[in-house]
């Protein structure tokens, strides 16, 4: 909101001094220099006294809403608080202190408002019924437009529509189905490459982080590009390298994600930081990766069969989308496309080797209904309606997810004044959706609502799977997000974790390298082990 009064007083006093500054032998140019700043510096620190001490606490109408408990520290409010590990636990803290309707106020630095949404309503309304009045905030977008371009993650309102409509039928249910052989094969591709890590080995350790990065990227290519990327073959590819570079959930990471949050980007990019030259290196390395991937796929298209559904063919096809428009959307889907699962893979991994006894149900499962893993690279096998029709696989696969969200915190910005559940929002105020908070929000999920406990995924009945965790609402599990700007490739990825999941705990029985341990969530934007997933794998016979 704008301080009239302080910028009347502040133009009154400038029209003032150059009244003056037209008379040198009145005021002489260093008096009216030093004059012209001293009521700048009284004007700005009017302003700033006004923003962070006056308007927040006395005329903001979020003001009345429940705030934590702790109201913070001066100046910097909860800033601090909310940039405390795992991402969202700090948030999911507040929900609980907090007695609230849906909606929590904090305060971040210089007393700057935020809304934590806790409750599917609010959640709702502005994931769904209001998405295009809440967008990502724009310096997020100029963090992430670093490394994705201006893909599908990046852009807004009717270039966001038009790229999803473009885009879609390559994450149709029925194309998913047609997938289950590629995600299948190269599931047996990695155990086979794990087995041969182990050697004759029975207490070998791996770190096993590596190797989902490699299989989910792998996959990507295949059904991304149209092409094998053989990264399961070849350990030292420069994709993987620029990958696990930027991915690795590193405190300078951390750090660096959080200065683009409160400084200008120019700003950052200006400071002597190691790190701004080689963000600057693996972005530039990894565009010309994509724009080699399109050179080639134009003219491989040329003479091959022209009904491939892979992404790039599709985009290519349509004609809607320049070439640079097409690598944009390549750096998306290779990051996104391939973290999801990764992450997702590494926290089953972790999950199952600290419960034993809930990774001998799922094998025993998983080994009732394959008896040969190979048969299922048989074309007459609907591996599809197989592994959907595993009650305990999918609960397994979903309680994962819920608990180890991709994202585990988002944004909102939003561009109108506008309102969530009636309570009035004003322009430019920041939204923040929690999918670590609400997939562990004890109101909602119950008293165990931060264990491991995939049978909340079935019926207690019938045993089958209920797809919901026992909850009421969908807008109480966000790791996918929901509406117009949920995850696109939502359906890839569950299809791909299932096959994955199935493989790797059929081929290997697996436990903590050290069971003392303790694995810290980290990164900047996803969420992995900050140090790695150091296993230790049995192979057995299937």
């Amino acid at each position: 909101m704008d301080t009239p009064i302080v910028n009347i007083t502040f133009l009154s006093l400038l029209e003032a001094l150059l009244s003056f500054r037209l008379a040198p032998d009145i005021l002489p140019v260093k008096t009216f220099t030093r004059a012209l700043l001293t009521f700048s510096l009284v004007n700005y620190s009017i302003y700033f006294i006004y923003r962070v001490f006056i308007y927040p606490f006395f005329l903001s109408p979020l003001r009345h809403l429940p705030s934590p408990p702790n109201g913070g520290l001066p100046i910097f409010g909860h800033g601090f608080a909310m940039l405390k590990w795992p991402p969202g636990s700090p948030h999911l803290r507040m929900i609980k202190e907090t007695e609230n309707d849906g909606i929590v106020l904090v305060r971040s630095f210089f007393n700057a408002e935020r809304l934590i949404l806790s409750k599917p309503a609010a959640i709702a309304e502005v994931l769904v019924a209001k998405s295009y009045e809440f967008e990502k905030p724009p310096w997020i977008r100029a963090f992430l437009r670093k490394f994705l371009g201006d893909g599908l993650l990046v852009t807004e309102g009717d270039e966001h529509k038009h790229q999803r409509k473009q885009i879609m039928p390559a994450f149709s249910f029925r194309h998913i189905k047609e997938l289950y052989p590629v995600f299948w094969s190269k599931s047996i591709q990695l155990c086979q490459v794990i087995k041969s890590e182990l050697g004759d080995s029975n207490d070998k350790v791996l770190e096993f982080n590596h190797f989902t990065t490699q299989v989910t990227l792998d996959i990507i290519g295949l059904a991304g590009l149209g092409r094998d990327i053989g990264s399961l073959r070849n350990a030292d590819d420069e994709l993987i390298e620029l990958y696990e570079e930027i991915l690795e959930p590193t405190p300078e990471k951390g750090a660096y994600f959080v200065c683009h949050l409160l400084f200008p980007s120019k700003l950052i990019a200006w400071l002597p930081w190691k790190l701004n030259e080689r963000v600057r290196i693996t972005t530039s390395k990894l565009k010309q990766i994509c724009i080699d991937f399109v050179r080639d796929k134009r003219a491989r298209m040329k003479v091959e069969d022209k009904s491939h559904l892979d992404i790039l063919s599709i985009m290519i096809r349509s004609n809607d989308f320049s070439d640079e428009g097409i690598v944009d959307q390549l750096l998306t889907f290779l990051a996104a496309g391939h973290e999801t699962t990764s992450s997702a893979l590494t926290w089953t991994a972790y999950l199952l080797a600290t419960q034993p006894d809930v990774q001998r149900r799922l094998r025993t499962e998983i080994h009732d209904a394959i008896q040969d893993p190979e048969t299922l690279s048989s074309p007459d096998v609907d591996i599809a309606n197989l592994l959907e029709s595993l009650p305990f696989l999918n609960a397994v696969c979903n309680e994962t997810l819920r608990l180890y969200p991709t994202i585990p915190v988002s944004a909102r910005h939003s561009t109108r004044d506008t309102s969530i559940c009636g309570q009035f929002v004003p322009k430019n105020t920041d939204i923040l959706i929690i999918p670590w908070a609400t997939n562990r929000d004890p109101s909602i999920w119950g008293d165990d609502a931060e264990s491991f406990r995939p049978d909340r995924w079935l019926d207690p009945t019938t045993g089958k799977a209920n797809y919901v965790g026992g909850v009421d609402s969908n807008y109480s599990f966000l790791t996918f997000f929901h509406g117009p700007r949920s995850c696109i490739g939502q359906g890839f990825a569950r299809a791909e974790l299932r096959s994955l999941v199935a493989a790797f705990v059929g081929s290997f029985e697996m436990e903590m390298a050290n069971p003392n341990a303790i694995v810290m969530p980290g990164g900047a934007v996803t969420i992995k082990p900050r140090d790695g997933l150091r296993l230790k794998l049995r192979p057995l016979d299937w």
